[in-house]
Formats: structure tokens, sequence, C-alpha cells
């Protein structure tokens, strides 16, 4: 399964992305990236990278032992589809004028969920209105879901996990401990192991295709911790919000809205993620596209089936094919010649036999 979605590049969410990426850009000084409000953030998918924990104690303590050595480094993959023709139901999100990104998980989704949050507020008291408008007294739920679909604004009906359970998703958009010690244990779990820290922290799931939250035993979030699902109910008394579920959905999220003068300005989410991501603006109708990753997010396309990229892509080599061809073509003439040769040694040793043979 592919989870795909769009973040409007003029959301808070998007500016802060978009920023970000310019920022590297440009050795640390701001950019021009009033472009960005004119295009939709859509999610490609996330990718693990392998690589040694440059955090580890350096005075040899007591805890060095239990450290995580080689950690988790997680990346996303988005795209910038011209707003009008960015399609949330499309994995691709637009197949023209289009830029490829790379960036952090971590500065993606805090981005990313920070723009829906501003999309959430901008959007759904307007359509809250026409809805209940619309479906009056129609208590099934089944009007309000049909009509919030209508206008792609289904989010304004998802629970607030934090008036529901406290449950802050803001504290574990990155590797954060969770604290279990002031819960209640479900009914016969057992007693919570003083000596265990757990964390969550977003990961990728579904071969790269979704994000979601899991519980780790180590502050980098690589390790998983055994039956994390089971043991975030006994001990929170509910299910993992985002365990199953995507934490980002399918859908373009814009990064900017026109203004009174009919142009776009574009959100500071969209602008941090833009500026702290690798680039790949080929097919972008900019007039100085930067294509400093291509090659990069090329190369990451072809990843194992748990979602680790592999450290080099894999390429058909001409020489090489041209040996094997030259050596599968010798050897079936050499297997012809040999053919020929006992043929002809046959023929030979049945007509000496033939001149040999006693007259009657």
């Amino acid at each position: 399964a592919t989870s795909t979605s769009a973040l409007s590049t003029n959301s808070r969410a998007g500016r802060a992305l978009m920023s970000e990426a310019r920022r590297v850009e440009n050795n640390g000084e701001d950019g021009d990236y009033d472009f960005v409000g004119e295009y939709s953030i859509k999610f490609q998918g996330c990718h693990h990278v392998q690589q040694w924990n440059s955090n580890l104690d350096q005075d040899g303590g007591d805890n060095d032992e239990d450290q995580v050595r080689i950690m988790t480094k997680r990346l996303v993959r988005f795209r910038l589809c011209p707003i009008d023709s960015c399609n949330s139901d499309k994995s691709s999100g637009c197949s023209s004028k289009y830029g490829d990104y790379i960036v952090d998980m971590s500065t993606f989704v805090q981005s990313y969920m920070g723009g829906m949050a501003d999309e959430k507020d901008r959007v759904c008291e307007t359509v809250d209105e026409y809805c209940q408008e619309a479906c009056g007294n129609n208590y099934d739920g089944s009007c309000l879901e049909t009509c919030y679909d209508s206008y792609d604004a289904a989010f304004c009906l998802e629970e607030d996990l934090a008036e529901t359970y406290g449950f802050d998703v803001d504290q574990y958009l990155e590797c954060n401990q969770v604290d279990f010690k002031n819960r209640r244990l479900s009914k016969g779990a057992r007693k919570l192991n003083d000596q265990v820290e757990y964390y969550i922290g977003p990961f990728c799931a579904a071969q790269g295709g979704e994000i979601h939250f899991g519980l780790f035993t180590d502050d980098t979030c690589t390790t998983r911790a055994d039956n994390g699902d089971s043991t975030f109910y006994n001990y929170a008394g509910y299910n993992l919000p985002f365990g199953d579920d995507s934490l980002i959905p399918n859908r373009c999220l814009k990064c900017g809205y026109k203004d009174d003068n009919g142009e776009y300005e574009t959100n500071e989410a969209c602008s941090n993620i833009y500026q702290m991501s690798g680039k790949c603006e080929t097919r972008m109708n900019v007039d100085y596209p930067n294509e400093s990753s291509c090659d990069y997010i090329e190369g990451i396309k072809i990843i194992r089936e748990d979602g680790v990229i592999r450290t080099s892509s894999i390429r058909k080599s001409k020489s090489a094919a041209v040996a094997i061809g030259v050596f599968i073509t010798l050897s079936v003439l050499l297997a012809g010649y040999v053919f020929y040769l006992r043929t002809k040694l046959s023929r030979a040793q049945i007509n000496l036999q033939a001149a040999n043979a006693p007259l009657t």
C-alpha cells in the first residue's frame, strides 16, 4: 500500500519546511521562496538509512554499552505540484511542472502537521457551517461524512487525541520518551518494568508508503519494543495513536493562498521544509531550477522490502553485457565446430570400415 499526501507551501508548516531548505543552499542566508506558495506538497514516501550514532557518550561511562551505535536515520521524499494540478488521489500527485525533494523525517512531519493544523483552522469552520446547514437534522453521521468528503475536508472530523486521551501528537513528532508511571494498567497487564525506558517516534511503515508511530527502547527510536502495540495498550489503556494509520494523509496540502491582490502568499511550514530539503527541480517550471540532489533522490528509489535504502543503485554494465554476448556467441560457434568435427570423424570411420570390409 502506498500512502501519499500533499502539504501546501503557503501554509505555516509549508513555509517552515521551504525556508529551511533554501537556507542550507544559501549558506545559512534566507532566500526568496515566494514561488513555493503556488504549489502543494505531496508526500511520496519515506526511507531508512543506517548510520553511526554521533551522540554516543564520549566519556566511556557505564551507560555507553547500552547505547545504540548504529542508529536509523529516516528521510522523507515529497513533491511540489502546482496547486491547480495536484491530485490527492494519485500517488505521484502530478506528472508535469513538479519538483522532487528529500528531507529529514522529523523536519517534515513537524512542519507538515503544523501546516495541517493551519489548514484545519482555515477550512473547518467554513465547512462546518456549510455541512451543518446541508445535513440539517440528519444525525446518522453519513451525511456529514459525505459532505466533508465533498470539500476534501474529512480531517475536520478526526478525533482530538489530546482532548480524548491526553496524548499530545506534537510531542512525539520526533523521538521522545513516554512516561507510563501515572497511567492505570489495563486489566491483566503486567506491572511496568522500571528498568525499561520507552520512547515514541515516527517511523517508515508499509514498505515506506506510510509514517506511523512506534514504541522503542532507545532515545534514537531505532530498537523497536517487543510487542510494542500491546505494551502501549497495557500501560496507557488505549491503542497507540497512528500505530496502524499514517500520520500523513492522502491529500495535497496547499503551500499558499491568494491574497487580496490575487498573489499567492507562501506559508511558513512550506518555506521551512523547502529550505531544509535536497532538491531536484529538473521538471519544474522555474527560471533557475536546483538539481543538486537529483542523483541522490534517483538512487533511493530502489529500496528493499523492509524499506531500507540500498547503499548503491543496481545498474546495467554495457561492457559486461558485450563481454557476455561475445562469450555466448563464441561458445555457440565452438559447439557447432565440435559437432561438425565429430560428424566428419564419424563419417570417416564409417568409410574406413566399409573400405576394409572383405568382398563376398
